[in-house]
């Protein structure tokens, strides 16, 4: 048999190196500074939101200029030899100038927005939180249609909140003050024994008991407390004693609650809270203070969003099923045997690296314990705005992922590649995206 030849281009060294360490995207978000000759710089915090002018302002201005506030603020600044600041790329600019005037529009072209956000959207202007909300179908895109669509999905979360978060206890209040009104005002007070109904009771195991139900979710709810307190340790918006965090903190664990509660089917798995915390980060930090205050209810609904398209990866009784998450591996090591047959045979037939090992945390988390946070947004922006759906992008992502280190995939025996896909090594993320674009099925003539 014929090994099918990897593309000439796939053997450039371009697609093998890693970004200098003097490039700041590396570092932006990580608690590890990068290790240079001198003193190590101490890490730097994402943005505290205190973002440039909302996007309805800067369309207004002549260019988009973020500012170096925000700029800095964001750590987006890079250093010349000189330790000059330097600003955004011509690129970002050209791109961000773009993405305003689509967004400017009285009706969003998708199709155009979708082109221009998958190269990534810049991070000044507040533009990314608009953008992702049109890309998840949050937003209508007629604008005209954002004030009551917003008004309308906030209600209705402050809704589920009031209901699904609600102690049994003060439920059982709300039931005793309605049924005290059927009482003459000598009646008032505590009801009897025989008025507390079977769903009312503590000690009731009836599947409608209002205690029963609490105490199972209880479990879940512990669950959800530890893994939000885990989210991001070496970011202060999420983690800390700062009143921001603590905050941020109870906005997650909100979310995750209701959502397992109105999806019982699927309730909640670990590992969703890496999901929410970028949704929940870009919302929370735009500079549109009405936006700010209800980034919690748009963070729920765009995580509903994101998950309709993953849901059954975090099905178990789904695992082995056509669309569960093995069949999705399954699917990326048949795009790996497709475009480099010599690599995937020697990590699934020589060394034996099952997929499982190391794609079902790429899949299932969509890449967000493999970069850093800055990277994982860039990353995010061409899975949410890719047509072709955010799943088939994913793969080709994860399958670049492998070409881009194959040589060192190549030399390496079991334990080495094992070691080395599990933590993956520091990547341009430019290249890789390019790489993934470049596995993209071309339309038959």
């Amino acid at each position: 048999m014929v090994k099918k030849r990897v593309p000439d281009w796939l053997n450039s060294s371009l697609w093998s190196s890693t970004p200098s360490v003097d490039d700041d995207r590396l570092h932006r978000y990580n608690s590890e500074p990068a290790a240079t000759t001198s003193s190590p710089e101490p890490f730097v915090e994402p943005p505290v939101p205190n973002p440039p002018p909302s996007v309805s302002t800067a369309i207004r201005t002549e260019s988009p200029k973020s500012d170096t506030r925000e700029s800095r603020a964001n750590n987006n600044v890079s250093n010349d030899d000189n330790g000059t600041p330097s600003g955004p790329s011509a690129e970002d600019v050209s791109r961000q100038a773009q993405l305003l005037v689509e967004l400017s529009k009285k009706v969003i072209n998708l199709r155009e927005l979708r082109k221009i956000a998958s190269q990534g959207i810049p991070d000044g202007a507040g533009i990314r939180s608009t953008v992702w909300k049109l890309l998840l179908g949050y937003l209508p895109l007629d604008r005209g249609f954002w004030p009551s669509e917003l008004a309308k999905k906030r209600s209705q979360y402050k809704h589920f909140k009031e209901e699904l978060l609600m102690n049994p206890s003060e439920i059982s209040r709300r039931l005793e003050k309605t049924k005290s009104y059927e009482h003459d005002e000598t009646n008032k007070g505590p009801l009897s024994r025989s008025e507390i109904s079977q769903e009312e009771h503590p000690l009731s195991l009836g599947k409608t008991s209002i205690w029963n139900q609490y105490f199972q979710d209880s479990e879940i709810i512990e669950q959800i407390d530890r893994d939000v307190k885990r989210t991001h340790p070496d970011m202060h918006f999420f983690s800390g004693d700062s009143s921001l965090a603590k905050s941020n903190q109870e906005a997650l664990r909100n979310i995750l609650i209701v959502f397992a509660k109105l999806n019982p089917g699927i309730r909640y798995v670990q590992g969703m809270n890496e999901l929410l915390a970028p949704l929940f980060y870009v919302f929370r930090s735009d500079p549109d203070e009405d936006n700010v205050a209800s980034a919690e209810a748009d963070t729920f609904f765009c995580f509903v969003e994101l998950l309709s398209g993953f849901r059954d990866h975090f099905c178990q009784q789904l695992d082995n099923s056509v669309v569960g998450i093995r069949s999705t591996i399954s699917k990326l090591s048949e795009l790996l045997k497709e475009h480099d047959e010599e690599l995937w045979r020697h990590l699934e037939i020589t060394t034996k690296v099952n997929p499982q090992f190391y794609a079902f945390r790429w899949i299932t988390l969509l890449l967000t314990q493999e970069f850093n946070f800055a990277d994982s947004l860039h990353i995010w922006d061409t899975i949410l705005s890719d047509p072709e759906g955010p799943l088939e992008t994913l793969l080709r992502i994860c399958c670049s992922m492998l070409i881009l280190i194959r040589r060192r995939l190549l030399a390496g025996d079991f334990t080495a590649n094992l070691k080395l896909l599990q933590h993956y090594p520091p990547a341009n993320i430019s290249h890789l995206l390019y790489v993934a674009n470049k596995l993209r099925k071309q339309p038959s003539i």
